[in-house]
């Protein structure tokens, strides 16, 4: 089954990657005008909203993007329809023999839970402010920031995230830069505001194209 691709995207969230954006963070730091020079622009990467998407990224946490993928096209392949409620109606053997682990297991329930109890609706995330979302998803377990900013992110296109946990991100800002600790490449980050999202797809396409891997 594949994913539905919907057209609910407020007005209020543009494109990340943006010409004159590209140009005002170019001249705020010459690290991306380095990328821009070597690589050119990031894609700007974008994934539907809702239910699957959200499980997708769970499965992506702490795990490389290949394995993530294998493990959740194992799991929609096994289901009828990718919905809570088939989630729900799982074993832990089912989940087992389509490669989800305890821990992930564990997370899909909750978040298809707070689905289906009304916790949450990702339709309406849209018309939510980013603080609003963050704190909803961060109440379900198993979702934390990561999570969110890359939802926010990829699904919302939301303008000035810095996902302070995200390896491919701290990697390339301790390669290209002198900052090293948390602490330093938070107010490194600060420079890049309001555009710390266009940033962060700079770093990452840095970091693909560096290792000849694919696009998230």
């Amino acid at each position: 089954m594949k994913q539905k691709t919907t057209d609910n995207k407020d007005k209020s969230f543009k494109d990340i990657v943006n010409p004159k954006e590209i140009k005002l963070l170019i001249n705020r730091d010459k690290t991306f005008a380095f990328i821009n020079e070597k690589y050119g622009a990031p894609p700007n990467w974008t994934r539907p909203q809702g239910f699957i998407t959200l499980s997708k990224i769970i499965l992506e946490q702490q795990v490389s993007l290949a394995s993530a993928n294998a493990h959740f096209i194992k799991l929609n392949s096994y289901l009828d329809e990718f919905t809570p409620l088939s989630i729900l109606r799982l074993t832990d053997g089912e989940m087992r023999s389509c490669q989800i682990s305890r821990q992930k297991a564990t997370y899909l329930r909750a978040l298809s839970r707070a689905i289906i109890n009304g916790e949450i609706d990702p339709e309406k995330f849209p018309s939510l402010s980013e603080s609003e979302i963050r704190k909803q998803l961060t109440s379900i377990k198993g979702i934390g920031h990561w999570t969110t900013d890359i939802y926010l992110m990829f699904c919302l296109q939301a303008k000035d995230i810095f996902p302070i946990g995200d390896i491919a991100v701290i990697t390339t800002v301790k390669e290209l830069s002198e900052a090293n600790t948390k602490e330093e490449i938070m107010l490194l980050a600060e420079k890049w505001k309001p555009f710390r999202s266009l940033a962060v797809y700079f770093l990452w396409h840095y970091y693909l194209r560096k290792r000849n891997k694919l696009s998230t």
